[in-house]
């Protein structure tokens, strides 16, 4: 037995000799080496072989695989885990490049694998880490932690403030901010049959509603253009461009009352803007980012079928009727309505809490320089 190790390790050592004195510069010919000493059970020289095959062309799919399943025999699945995955991204990032063709039918079975032991390793890590985490800091969970380790671990991605006009300064990211925050929202939400009811009064006039997204003459389309004009996401105005409607507010005067002492942002001839949201059967918005990272929007859910989910950054949530919640809009964000019902929530917006009171006036400033600069009634929507 031991004269046939050494045999198989003479012959790996002599195809390594003739390989580097042949073509020292071609990875897929180390790659073939390397492959070689694997057929002869010489595992320290398929190593040597596929590294220098990466050192040539370190975006060599088939080498990544080898070395990652090399480094997982030899029981190092951390680094194991970091080859697979990056011959998982080349694969993705060439078969998405312009005129990709599709991969070798035997390469993508390899990639495939690679993706599998990748999602079985790092499952296996992440399990390990958290447990030993659990043990080194006892104790109660924290949300935000979580959220961090997810992302770590691929399960989510990272979302940032992407406002498309105006980005304040060193504001915290958060998505969905924690309801202890805003004392007032019980109030809001003990008012929601009261809201309910005159909501379903305006929806028996059909013409109530309007499409949320409208054209403007001599403005681009807005990104979310799939929507422009669509009354399969419409909206009925109590405060809109920073102004009182005042026909539609007297339909509603509970639903005002409910909103007093509310911080609503106010910017001239912008905001606040308060309104029921509708939401046809079987409907998407889109992802989109709002104008603004100086305001929080608020949902009141008021009908809710089944089906309705809204996201924010990598946060998906379904809303439950008289349950509310405040969110960065400028962080992206969608919604849909699966269901074969309408939707409608009371939406409103208010200031930023981490704002002081000078920060808000010199907002309020800002805006009404550049409304006068222009000379122009600005183009606004919530």
């Amino acid at each position: 037995m031991l004269a046939l190790r050494e045999g198989r390790h003479a012959e790996a050592r002599r195809l390594f000799e003739e390989t580097a004195a042949v073509a020292p510069g071609d990875a897929a010919v180390h790659l073939g080496l390397a492959y070689a000493c694997l057929g002869l059970r010489d595992e320290a020289s398929a190593v040597v072989a596929v590294d220098r095959a990466l050192a040539l062309d370190p975006r060599n799919l088939r080498a990544l695989v080898l070395k990652g399943d090399l480094l997982h025999r030899a029981g190092d699945t951390r680094n194991s885990l970091a080859f697979y995955q990056a011959a998982v991204r080349g694969a993705q990032a060439r078969q998405s490049a312009p005129g990709a063709q599709p991969l070798p039918a035997d390469l993508a079975r390899e990639v495939a694998r690679a993706d599998a032991a990748s999602r079985r390793v790092g499952a296996q890590l992440e399990t390990a880490m958290r447990e030993r985490i659990a043990t080194l800091a006892p104790g109660a969970a924290s949300a935000r932690f979580e959220q961090s380790l997810d992302i770590l671990f691929g399960h989510r991605k990272m979302h940032f403030q992407e406002p498309r006009q105006f980005f304040f300064a060193e504001l915290p990211q958060i998505q969905f901010y924690p309801r202890e925050q805003f004392a007032w929202l019980d109030r809001v939400e003990a008012a929601t049959d009261a809201i309910r009811d005159e909501l379903k009064a305006v929806m028996c006039d059909e013409h109530a509603f309007a499409p949320y997204v409208k054209s403007v003459p001599g403005r681009p389309r807005p990104p979310e253009s799939e929507m422009l004009d669509n009354p399969a996401w419409s909206a009925f105005y109590l405060w809109k461009d920073g102004a009182l409607v005042t026909e539609n507010a007297q339909r509603c005067p509970r639903t005002l009352a409910a909103l007093e002492g509310v911080p609503l942002n106010r910017l001239p001839q912008r905001s606040p803007s308060v309104l029921f949201s509708l939401l046809k059967p079987r409907t998407r918005i889109p992802p989109h980012n709002g104008l603004v990272n100086t305001r929080l929007i608020c949902h009141l859910p008021l009908i809710v079928p089944s089906g309705c989910r809204f996201r924010v950054g990598n946060e998906t949530r379904a809303w439950e009727e008289g349950k509310a919640w405040a969110f960065d809009d400028s962080i992206d964000h969608e919604a849909w309505n699966d269901s074969d019902q309408t939707r409608v929530i009371l939406l409103f917006e208010i200031w930023r809490p981490e704002l002081s009171e000078r920060e808000r006036d010199l907002v309020q400033a800002l805006f009404a320089s550049l409304d006068a600069q222009s000379g122009q009634t600005p183009s606004w929507e919530i």
